[in-house]
């Protein structure tokens, strides 16, 4: 089990006040709409909503399921594409193990192919 560094105790601490902020707003709001009625037009709104936002929200998962599986999202990744091509042609992935760890993966310069030995 990893021990706890000081940065992540911090960010634990700021998320849980927030959740206890948020949850203390969401019971005042509660309580302070506790007598107001709903007429029959405001549920049929609120179910559609609801059933419109879910319907939206499986929808959109489903696409991002389908264009997964069928490589529909291969082709926006320039950079895995120069990768396995020249990994195809055996000329090796022009990085070293230094390089793997970097930020500046997306630069231009990283997929041109080495120039000719001579």
């Amino acid at each position: 089990m990893q021990r706890i560094n000081m940065g992540q105790a911090i960010v634990l601490a700021a998320l849980a006040i927030l959740l206890v902020v948020a949850g203390l707003w969401a019971i005042s709001a509660w309580k302070a709409t506790a007598g107001i009625e709903m007429s029959v037009h405001g549920w049929i709104a609120l179910g559609l909503g609801t059933f419109f936002s879910l319907l939206i929200g499986c929808g959109l998962m489903a696409l991002v399921f389908y264009s997964s599986r069928y490589g529909y999202d291969e082709a926006a990744d320039s950079f895995r594409q120069k990768y396995e091509l020249r990994k195809k042609q055996g000329l090796g992935h022009g990085l070293g193990r230094q390089d793997l760890g970097r930020k500046d993966l997306g630069r231009k310069d990283l997929g041109r192919p080495d120039p000719p030995a001579g």
